[in-house]
């Protein structure tokens, strides 16, 4: 959507467009314990997948063991639009927060803490109705023998 705005300093008139900013948010499988959360320390306060906004260059460097969905609803996110892809990841070793996370914890994915940030809740619930077969496919559900 293309936007036309003043200069505050001079006064001249600018167009620009205004587009959605692109996010990337994972549901990491921690160690047959359940998924981990983070507690935002900024706002909007509450607990939410591990994840933000993409930077420019930045790509991903975890474990993921595939792509869930993407949620573009304009009101998913309270402080602008956002689009965000969801990818589902393996997880081990030493559970830390970073950056505007208060805290990291393992939740069992039916039951995560309240509040739910952003769409997040919705996004669990996405993700249950299809958690056996990510879990089948990342050898969890076998013992860690792939069928």
């Amino acid at each position: 959507m293309r936007v036309s705005e003043t200069c505050p300093r001079c006064g001249h008139l600018l167009s620009r467009y205004r587009n959605p900013l692109l996010a990337v948010d994972l549901i990491i499988e921690y160690q047959d314990q359940g998924v981990v959360l983070i507690e935002r320390r900024n706002p909007p306060y509450g607990w939410a997948l591990p994840g933000g906004f993409v930077e420019y260059g930045e790509s991903l460097k975890v474990e993921v063991l595939g792509q869930l969905h993407s949620y573009s609803d304009p009101r998913r996110d309270p402080r602008q639009h956002v689009i965000t892809t969801v990818f589902v990841a393996r997880g081990a070793g030493l559970l830390r927060a970073a950056s505007d996370a208060r805290r990291a914890a393992v939740f069992p994915p039916a039951e995560p803490p309240e509040p739910m940030a952003f769409d997040h809740g919705r996004i669990l619930q996405d993700y249950l109705k299809v958690r056996r077969l990510w879990r089948s496919r990342s050898g969890e559900e076998t013992g860690g023998k792939k069928n």
